[in-house]
């Protein structure tokens, strides 16, 4: 299912509402013999298949003439089927038992880094009780200084795995190095890209090519395209449950760590079916700023936030400054709550 170099064409490939599989199976090896590859997108009311190939060969054949389909539509955006035009419905991705997406809305709190089983634990307890659903906290951490601490590695994972069954929340956790993709999925229920990784496409495609979903932050000084482009990287491979997380961008403005983009919460949900969440702690890089911002992520109509909670972030050894408390997270959610009832929103 290789596609031609020449020039590849995208074409949405949408099927009538009373196509049987058959007719979607003719779709499909047809394509194959041509040697393109076939995305399938089952909606609820019809399906739509994904055809990426070399042009000339692709827009030779009859498509609307196929039984079943109803219609061939070129896609004309560089991210073909991460985009709206290959799937209208929202996309919605079960991190373990939690979905994300389509009206779900998902808190995801923990420590930035795992120091310590004790540091762990009192974290994950707490947000556990004030209504997180899904754990963070990070067992390899790139640092700017390569003196700084850059985390417990499979130990940290480990320790994760143990807070996962005690207090029942899966947990998301980084992966920096493609060669650690195995190592990381065999542990974690999701699976983030962090902002310095967003292009190194060799991450991007090894996690396309296992079944974790990914959560896929925003490079600090990449536009919107290039991050549905990254996007696109781990689903062309096969890999379709992916969450966007706008985590704020460089800017000119040194009053914060990094610029909230908000704006970007209603242009993803425009321009892709892909669920999007905020970081408010990356962002603001304050402890103050947290809660506002994650106000702000509600009321935007993001699909959840995910923030920095630290038992004594007077110690921690990575990114102290932003981390709230155990208490603060818990005024928080009561915040989230009533402005998730006002926003219409699951938690």
């Amino acid at each position: 299912m290789t596609s031609k170099s020449r020039g590849d064409e995208s074409l949405i490939i949408v099927m009538n509402s009373d196509a049987d599989a058959a007719d979607v199976a003719h779709v499909v090896e047809r394509l194959h013999d041509i040697g393109a590859e076939a995305h399938i997108s089952e909606g609820r009311y019809r399906t739509v298949i994904g055809a990426l190939g070399d042009r000339e060969v692709i827009q030779q054949l009859p498509w609307e003439a196929f039984p079943g389909v109803e219609r061939a539509v070129p896609v004309l955006k560089p991210f073909k089927f991460v985009s709206r035009d290959f799937q209208q419905e929202d996309s919605i991705v079960a991190v373990g038992n939690v979905p994300v997406g389509g009206g779900h809305f998902v808190p995801i709190a923990g420590p930035c880094a795992v120091e310590s089983r004790e540091q762990l634990f009192a974290a994950a307890e707490a947000v556990a009780k004030a209504g997180a659903t899904i754990l963070r906290g990070d067992a390899f951490k790139p640092r700017t200084s390569p003196y700084s601490f850059q985390g417990l590695e499979e130990k940290g994972l480990e320790l994760l795995a143990e807070a996962r069954d005690e207090f029942g929340l899966p947990f998301v956790a980084e992966v920096v190095d493609p060669r650690d993709v195995d190592l990381v999925a065999s542990y974690a229920d999701l699976i983030r890209v962090g902002t310095r990784n967003m292009a190194n496409f060799t991450l991007l495609s090894e996690l396309g090519r296992q079944n974790k979903p990914v959560l896929l932050k925003r490079g600090f000084t990449a536009t919107i395209e290039e991050w549905l482009n990254a996007a696109e990287y781990i689903y062309k491979e096969g890999n379709h449950d992916i969450i966007m997380c706008e985590r704020g961008i460089r800017t000119f403005e040194t009053a914060t760590r990094n610029t909230l983009d908000i704006s970007a919460v209603p242009v993803i949900k425009g321009l892709s079916h892909l669920p999007i969440i905020v970081d408010p702690s990356h962002s603001g890089g304050r402890k103050e700023l947290v809660a506002p911002l994650t106000r702000i992520a509600v009321a935007s109509g993001a699909d959840g936030f995910m923030v920095d909670v630290h038992p004594a972030p007077e110690t921690a050894l990575v990114d102290g400054a932003q981390a709230i408390l155990p208490s603060e997270f818990t005024e928080l959610m009561g915040e989230v709550r009533a402005l998730a009832g006002v926003m219409g929103v699951e938690l």
